[in-house]
């Protein structure tokens, strides 16, 4: 392997797991000193969380709701490109044409929007006794994947629920994805249960990485978010986790690994196509 390609094959990957208030513009400056740290511990791609810029809640998502460009995607623009890095911008509501969407927007190391995913899949849940939420009341659902090429590896993206459909990330995995990121903000009943279960499954299934981006804790909010960001790699190991607590994690990405991981145990080569398949559905 040349030097440049060893190089390559390894990036440093931080994720930040953001204290979200009720004021906006303390929310995106945070953000912003932020995504400086971790640039500043050699982080090339920097992660942020489901609706970093408001509280969660369907009660919220109108109020703080912004077109794309706008305030908080200015914000983004500007992070990364005085940081030189590539910063999945977690998800921000957005408002376009009457409809409100929750929106994740990757930009460029040159300040450049990438990418703009939707969320596909509403959170729609009822835990009698514990949990009802139903984002389908506000918000309006996404309708395609949304991957984007980096100089090391191609990242897949979705957004917190989207994570439970495991078909999602098996058509990332197909299109060339090495890296998977899931913004998100489980709660108290599924977060326990099914956060760090859920990406160890996708990583594992897939031999990709994945990294997910929460909230931090905060009790006294409506919505109480899980925390614990977490990074898993292709063995379905974690490699690095947050507590509930505001915090930048890091972790390395070693593309190298990855493909011994894949060639050790080559299910990519095994699976049965002529039995079975997932494939994207044609428009």
């Amino acid at each position: 392997m040349s030097t440049l390609a060893k190089v390559m094959s390894k990036f440093r990957l931080a994720v930040v797991q953001l204290q979200v208030s009720s004021v906006k513009a303390d929310n995106l400056s945070r953000a912003r000193r932020l995504v400086r740290e971790a640039a500043g511990q050699g982080s090339k791609v920097v992660l942020l969380p489901e609706c970093f810029n408001s509280p969660y809640g369907t009660s919220f998502f109108s109020r703080y709701a912004e077109n794309i460009p706008g305030e908080s995607t200015q914000v983004l623009s500007e992070a990364a490109k005085e940081n030189e890095v590539y910063l999945v911008g977690g998800s921000i509501p957005e408002e376009d044409g009457g409809k409100l969407y929750n929106t994740c927007t990757v930009f460029g190391p040159d300040g450049e929007m990438i990418l703009k995913h939707r969320k596909i899949h509403l959170f729609d849940i009822d835990v009698p006794g514990k949990i009802r939420f139903q984002e389908s009341e506000t918000l309006s659902p996404g309708s395609s994947l949304s991957l984007f090429d980096t100089p090391f590896c191609k990242v897949g993206v979705g957004i917190c629920y989207d994570m439970r459909f495991a078909e999602l990330a098996q058509l990332y995995s197909r299109k060339g994805c090495q890296l998977l990121v899931y913004p998100g903000a489980f709660n108290m009943t599924t977060g326990p249960a099914h956060w760090e279960l859920l990406q160890r499954g996708r990583a594992l299934d897939n031999q990709v990485y994945v990294a997910t981006a929460s909230p931090a804790r905060d009790e006294a909010a409506s919505y109480v978010a899980w925390g614990h960001s977490t990074v898993v790699n292709p063995w379905g190991e974690v490699i690095s986790k947050a507590g509930p607590e505001e915090a930048v994690i890091y972790a390395d990405i070693d593309l190298q690994y990855l493909a011994d991981i894949r060639q050790q145990i080559p299910i990519t080569s095994q699976r049965r196509d002529d039995l079975y398949a997932v494939q994207k559905k044609k428009n």
